[in-house]
């Protein structure tokens, strides 16, 4: 009678023991199990890819994601292609507006005058954009596929995707204005991000 305690001890640890190696074997084999659970109760990752975008652009397009600055602290990203174009780290991004231009076009950091037909044109602001433009600089947005060039006011954020002899508006531009009632920051709106695909050797539209 003084043993049935240290016996059901002993069949308990057998047991539990019995039962880790099953587990084992069935999820992998030896010192796997456990890490082997975790994953069951882990959501898995999402798969990326080009520019971080959730899927696959298709055949002919090219994926982009863009960022406009945030305030004046954090400056814009550019990606295309899975290329970081324009960003703080790569030291070629200053306030105002940053404009990438994309198709047989070399230096990226270029006005927006003289371009090709057929030209990609990626603008991302920072701080402030509206001191950088006159009417000639927002006639020409416009000509690229821009909606909200025109009114394009102190400290907005804009981001702007269009294209030289582009026919359309472009489906790739957002715009929030500076207002003090709803700012994320003090005296500077929310940063704008925008990804997406567009076709090869096309306007935006």
């Amino acid at each position: 009678m003084r043993l049935a305690g240290p016996v059901r001890i002993v069949a308990l640890v057998v047991a539990v023991g019995l039962t880790w190696i099953v587990v084992s074997i069935l999820l992998g084999g030896p010192g796997t199990g456990f890490p082997r659970i975790q994953q069951l109760f882990t959501k898995p990752r999402a798969r990326k890819y080009k520019c971080g975008l959730p899927q696959p652009c298709p055949e002919e397009h090219l994926a982009f994601r863009m960022v406009s600055g945030a305030a004046n602290v954090i400056g814009p990203k550019i990606c295309l292609e899975d290329k970081m174009l324009m960003s703080s780290v790569k030291d070629n991004v200053g306030r105002g507006l940053n404009i990438a231009l994309v198709n047989d076009v070399n230096d990226l950091l270029k006005f927006i005058r003289p371009l090709h037909e057929g030209t990609l044109v990626f603008v991302a602001s920072y701080d402030d954009p509206a001191t950088k433009m006159n009417e000639e600089t927002r006639k020409l947005f416009g000509e690229l596929g821009s909606k909200n060039a025109k009114e394009l006011a102190f400290r907005d954020s804009w981001v702007f995707v269009g294209a030289k002899g582009v026919q359309n508006k472009s489906p790739f531009e957002q715009h929030v204005k500076n207002s003090k009632h709803t700012n994320k920051y003090e005296g500077w709106p929310e940063a704008l991000e925008m990804e997406g695909c567009i076709p090869r050797r096309s306007s935006a539209s």
